[in-house]
């Protein structure tokens, strides 16, 4: 259990992080801490409040709120009113040893039951300092599983997670909590029975991953591919490279690289990783490989697996429930950290076959009967086009193919979106573009021989729902796919309402 005594040794300064706390307060910092939070919204008693200075808000606004809500403690790095909270225990972690100080006579609780105020340098860097502490504690007997790519990190985050939950106990990041706040504070929920942590890496620089790997210490690390996404921060595909192989190359020695095959950008990483590799793909040059793929729209996908191991070869007939043929190198991700977790292949397709709530593509209902496939959480070029590989896979009706900018994509943008359109033209009878960026869909979706007058660019999505509103007259199978700043969730929840 996270004690006070653990936050104030793991975020004291860099030079004595770790050092005891000060004589005469052992009992005041042996009180448990539930959970580390940012949002004082979420605070709960006994919860640690983290003030994290933000675009639009700055959580030292909102100190006197979590305590308020029942908080142990809170991070701070401003300056605050001691007379405001004159029955707090102020602790000063900036020192070259922490420092308590509190009024032992104010207030009517006793020491033990006030809250601390703790000062660090940056509360960024402190909640990052602190989840390595913590997860230091658990050493070599936790295994940590990295993922990270450009397309494909949570789908394979989620299918591992469930894959070796099926012997093992498995933390693994919620939501999008994959970035430089969201890995510390998964690392901090690890609780003495989880033997497995998976973790989604997420990048937008040079750096990150590495500063991700420092923290979590994965001995097995996943690399999914390498495609123009994020091109507007890091200007080249050589560069989303490099950032992505941070992964490998913080590896130990007696860890494992799970490897794409039939990305070359992923394949020549095993070049820069002291691990040992392993390769999935399509062909059998990769350690782990399928083929004999069908789909069947709605209802999952077969495949044969193959493997090569240092118990020589195997082979498996695989159904499972995932859409679309772009979703076998997700189980191969998966099925390759099992084996490597010691699973069975029939506790690995027992993983296969668990229900995946958090899976990104979701299926509603919309007019007429006609099915919704939600994808709109991001886009890329490759996962816009796998959609729509779906999306041609599903028998029901007309195909109606609803997209929307696809952002960060630099000098790459306008060619990614004419691939998108003209792969929309061979695969959708009715085509609504949403955005600026969208224009370039509709052109080319014309160029490549969609009918004009089924083709349309719209600037925003009250637009394309009043399109769809005359467009769609009977059941009909609907693709909404988009970049998360084009909201276009709004047009899934607008198609709800008229079904």
């Amino acid at each position: 259990m996270l004690t006070l005594a653990d936050i104030v040794a793991g975020v004291s300064n860099p030079d004595t992080a770790g050092q005891m706390p000060a004589e005469g307060v052992s009992e005041l910092v042996a009180r448990p801490v539930r959970e580390v939070v940012i949002d004082s919204r979420q605070v709960m008693r006994g919860d640690c409040f983290v003030a994290l200075p933000g675009e639009r808000v700055d959580g030292h606004d909102f100190v006197s709120h979590a305590l308020g809500r029942g908080a142990i403690a809170v991070l701070v790095h401003q300056e605050l009113d001691h007379e405001r909270y004159a029955d707090a225990i102020w602790v000063d972690t900036t020192a070259p040893t922490p420092t308590f100080e509190f009024n032992a006579v104010s207030g009517e609780g006793e020491p033990g039951d006030r809250p601390f105020i703790i000062r660090v340098d940056n509360t960024l860097a402190a909640l990052q300092r602190l989840s390595s502490f913590w997860r230091a504690k658990f050493g070599p007997r936790l295994r940590v599983v990295a993922i990270t790519g450009s397309v494909g990190k949570t789908t394979t985050k989620e299918l591992t997670a469930q894959v070796l939950g099926t012997r093992y106990q498995v933390l693994k990041n919620e939501g999008n909590q994959n970035n430089e706040i969201g890995v510390p504070l998964t690392l901090l929920k690890l609780r003495p029975e989880h033997e497995y942590a998976v973790i989604e890496m997420g990048m937008y620089a040079r750096g990150e991953i590495t500063l991700f790997a420092s923290l979590a210490r994965p001995s097995i690390g996943v690399i999914t591919m390498v495609a123009p996404v994020h091109l507007e921060r890091l200007q080249t595909l050589e560069n989303i490279t490099l950032a992505k192989a941070e992964l490998v190359k913080a590896l130990p020695e007696d860890g494992v690289a799970i490897l794409n095959d039939d990305d070359e950008r992923v394949r020549t990483m095993a070049q820069v990783t002291r691990a040992r590799v392993v390769t999935y793909g399509l062909t059998p040059r990769a350690d782990l490989w399928a083929d004999e793929i069908e789909s069947y729209g709605l209802d999952g996908i077969s495949f044969a697996l193959h493997y090569r191991g240092g118990d020589g070869f195997g082979s498996f007939p695989m159904r499972v429930p995932l859409l679309g043929r772009h979703s076998v190198h997700t189980a191969l991700r998966a099925a390759a950290v099992g084996m490597i977790a010691g699973l069975t292949w029939e506790e690995i397709l027992e993983g296969f076959l668990i229900p995946a709530p958090q899976l990104r593509l979701a299926v509603a209902e919309g007019p007429f009967g006609s099915l919704v496939l939600d994808d709109t959480y991001n886009a890329s070029e490759e996962s816009t086009i796998a959609a729509l590989n779906l999306l041609a896979e599903i028998n029901g009706g007309t195909h109606i193919a609803v997209l929307g900018d696809m952002l960060e994509l630099g000098d790459a943008e306008a060619q990614a979106h004419r691939n998108v359109g003209c792969r929309a033209a061979l695969v959708a009878q009715h085509i609504v573009c949403v955005g600026e960026r969208a224009r370039w869909i509709a052109e080319e979706a014309q160029a490549c021989g969609a009918i004009s007058t089924q083709v349309y660019h719209v600037t925003d999505n009250a637009a394309a729902l009043a399109v769809l509103r005359d467009v769609i007259r009977e059941k009909c199978v609907i693709l909404v796919k988009g970049s998360r700043g084009m909201r276009m969730d709004e047009i899934v929840a607008g198609l709800a309402e008229l079904a």
